[in-house]
C-alpha cells in the first residue's frame, strides 16, 4: 500500500476536522455525482431502446439493404426485374447476409363491412343509416420462404397464411389497426379494390391480425400471396384469346389479348411467328381448337423466345345454321360461368360454345426486388458497398440493371431524426459530467481549505507537493466512486422497472412506440461508468495545484 493511499484511508475515517463545512458540501458532490449517473443512464437507455426499436419496425416491414431495378425511386413503386437464381445465390454467399426475400408491392383500397351508424340531425332527430368505409392501403406480396419473425413477435390473434400451396392463396395479414378502422375481424371475408385499365376487386380473407405500434406501417401495410400481386400488376407478358362482338365480312374475328409487355411480341397461329393479332374463321367452320404461341425477341440471347401459349375451342352445335346479331348488330354471348372462360354465342338455328383457356403467361418470373436480411445492423453499410460493387450496373443473365439502395435511403426521414437523438445524448452527458466536474472541484477545494494545517505539517516532514495532492486525489476519487455506486443502483432499478413494467406510456401516432423503450447493454454502461470516473478524477489535478501554494509556516499557524 502507498503512503498516500493510506495517509487518505486514514483521513476518510478520521472526519472531525472541519465537519462542519465540508459535510454539506461533500454530501451535495456525492448526490451530483449520483444524479448524473442517474440521468446519463436513463438517457442512453432510452435512446439506444428508442433508435433499435424504431429500427427493427422499419427492418421488419422491409430491410436494411433492398435491391430493385436501376432507376427505381421506391420498391413499391418500381420497375419490375426477373427473379434470378444466380442473383439470390451470390447474396446468400455473402458473409454477414442473413437471408433475401423477394417481394411485390401494390397499392389499392380495402373495404369494410357494412355496420348501422346513428347521426344526430340539427332538429334533434337520430336517424339511422347504413355505412361503408374505404381505407387506402399497401399490399405486400411474399413468397412461402419469407421471414416471418418479426411479424410472428407481433402476432395478436390467427395465424401465418399458409403460402406453400399450389395455387395462389386468398389469406392475408391485416393489422389491429386497420381491423379497428374498418370493423374487421378474424376469418372474415374482405374486398379490396385495385386499379388496372380497369378498376378490379378481389376477395380475401383474414387469417391473422398484427400489431406492431408503429403507426406510420399499421394502418398501410397488408400481407399477402407474392402470386396475387404478380397477376395483378401485369408483369411479364400474359396472353388470352377472345372473339369480336361483331362479325368482319361475315367472318368470325377471334384476337389475342396481351397484357403486361407487349413489346417485341410475335405469334404463331400455326404457320410460324409473325406480326398479326387476329385471326378470321369462315361461318361454315367445324369444330376446332386454336393453339395460339406468343414469342419475345430476347436481346442478350438474340432470337425469339416462346413466352406463352393459349387456346380457344368452337364447337357448332348445327353446322347449317348461321350466325345472327341483335338488333345492335352485335353477337349475342351467354356466359356459361362466372370466369367469363365458357360461353356460347347465339345462332338463327343453335349456337357456338366457346372454351377459352389463358395462358399461363410469365408474370411468376418477376419481382420488384429482394429484400436482404443482415445478422448485423451494424454492418449495413459493408455489406452495401460489397454486394453493390459487385452487382450495381452489370446486366444480369435477363439483361437487366439492379441497383442496391439502403433503407436509410428509403426512410431518410426517419433515420435522419434517429440520428438527431445522438446529438442529445452527447449534449445532455456532458453536461451532467461537467456539473459533477464543478461539484468535485468545490468539494475538493473544502477538503484542502479545512486541512490546511494538516498539509503544512506533511511540507515540514519533507512530503512534496505531488504527493499530498495524491492524497486528496484518492479521497476525492472515493466519493466520485460512492456517487457513482449509488447513481448506478438507482438508475438501474428505474431503468428495470420501466423495461419490465412499461410505467410511462407513449403516443403512437407521435412517436412510434405505446411505451418508452429501454436497452442498455454492458458495453455502453462499463463506458459510461469509466468515462465518468476518468474526467472527474482528471479534472481533479486542476484544484489541487492550489496545495503547491500552501506555505508550511502559515499553514501551521492557520485555523
Amino acid at each position: 500500500m502507498s503512503f498516500e493511499f493510506f495517509i487518505s484511508k486514514r483521513l476518510l475515517l478520521f472526519n472531525a476536522q472541519g465537519i462542519k463545512v465540508s459535510k454539506p458540501i461533500l454530501r451535495i458532490a456525492v448526490i451530483s455525482i449520483s444524479l448524473s449517473i442517474v440521468v446519463n443512464l436513463i438517457t442512453l437507455a432510452i435512446v439506444t431502446g428508442f433508435q433499435n426499436e424504431i429500427r427493427q419496425k422499419v427492418t421488419g416491414y422491409s430491410a436494411p439493404i433492398i435491391l430493385t431495378k436501376a432507376g427505381s425511386s421506391s420498391i413499391i413503386e418500381c420497375e419490375p426485374i426477373k427473379s434470378s437464381d444466380q442473383i439470390a445465390s451470390y447474396l446468400l454467399g455473402v458473409k454477414g447476409i442473413q437471408n433475401i426475400n423477394a417481394v411485390a408491392y401494390k397499392p389499392g383500397l380495402i373495404q369494410s363491412s357494412k355496420y348501422i351508424d346513428t347521426l344526430r340531425l340539427i332538429s334533434k332527430k337520430d336517424t339511422i343509416i347504413e355505412k361503408q368505409e374505404v381505407l387506402g392501403i399497401v399490399m405486400k406480396g411474399v413468397e412461402a420462404t419469407y421471414n416471418w419473425e418479426f411479424i410472428s413477435k407481433n402476432l395478436r390473434e390467427g395465424r401465418i397464411p399458409n403460402l406453400k400451396t399450389a395455387k395462389p392463396i386468398d389469406e392475408i395479414l391485416v393489422s389491429k389497426k386497420i381491423a379497428s378502422l374498418l370493423n374487421l375481424h378474424l376469418n372474415q371475408e374482405v374486398s379490396l379494390f385495385f386499379v388496372k385499365e380497369k378498376p378490379i376487386m378481389r376477395k380475401f380473407k383474414i387469417v391473422g391480425i398484427f400489431d406492431t405500434g408503429f403507426e406510420d406501417y399499421d394502418k398501410k401495410m397488408i400481407f399477402c400471396d407474392i402470386r396475387h400481386i404478380q397477376k395483378l400488376n401485369d408483369w411479364g407478358v400474359n396472353t388470352s384469346l377472345s372473339i369480336d362482338d361483331t362479325l368482319y365480312q361475315n367472318r368470325l374475328i377471334i384476337r389475342i389479348d396481351v397484357a403486361g409487355n407487349a413489346e417485341n411480341l410475335s405469334f404463331d397461329w400455326g404457320q410460324g411467328p409473325d406480326k398479326y393479332k387476329g385471326k378470321a374463321i369462315l361461318p361454315n367452320f367445324t369444330d376446332t381448337t386454336l393453339r395460339v404461341v406468343t414469342y419475345q425477341f430476347d436481346k442478350p440471347k438474340g432470337k425469339l423466345i416462346p413466352v406463352d401459349t393459349s387456346s380457344i375451342t368452337l364447337r357448332k352445335k348445327d353446322r347449317n345454321s348461321l350466325i345472327q346479331l341483335n338488333d345492335e348488330n352485335e353477337l349475342t354471348k351467354i356466359a356459361s360461368n362466372d370466369s367469363g372462360t365458357e360461353y356460347d354465342i347465339l345462332l338463327n338455328n343453335g349456337a357456338i360454345n366457346v372454351t377459352i383457356k389463358d395462358g399461363k403467361g410469365t408474370w411468376q418470373e418477376y419481382i420488384a426486388g429482394y429484400e436482404i436480411q443482415l445478422n448485423n445492423w451494424d454492418d449495413h453499410a459493408k455489406i452495401e458497398k460489397i454486394i453493390s460493387n459487385q452487382l450495381e450496373m452489370k446486366p444480369t443473365k435477363n439483361g437487366e440493371l439492379v441497383e442496391i439502395k439502403s433503407i436509410l435511403q428509403e426512410e431518410q426521414d426517419l433515420f435522419n431524426w434517429l440520428s438527431f437523438l445522438d446529438i442529445n445524448v452527447g449534449i445532455i452527458i456532458t453536461l451532467m459530467i461537467i456539473i459533477g466536474i464543478i461539484n468535485m472541484g468545490s468539494a475538493l477545494l473544502v477538503m484542502i481549505i479545512v486541512r490546511t494545517n494538516f498539509i503544512g505539517i506533511l511540507k515540514a516532514m519533507g512530503a512534496t507537493n505531488w504527493s499530498i495532492r495524491k492524497i486528496f486525489i484518492f479521497q476525492a476519487s472515493h466519493l466520485i466512486l460512492k456517487g457513482m455506486l449509488i447513481g448506478n443502483v438507482i438508475g438501474l432499478a428505474l431503468c428495470y422497472l420501466q423495461s419490465t413494467f412499461g410505467i410511462i406510456k407513449l403516443d403512437p401516432s407521435v412517436y412510434y412506440l405505446s411505451q418508452v423503450p429501454i436497452e442498455l447493454t454492458f458495453t455502453h454502461w462499463l463506458m459510461l461508468n469509466v468515462l465518468s470516473f476518468m474526467v472527474c478524477a482528471g479534472a481533479l489535478l486542476i484544484p489541487s495545484v492550489i496545495i503547491s501554494r500552501i506555505s508550511p509556516i502559515k499553514s501551521i499557524k492557520f485555523d
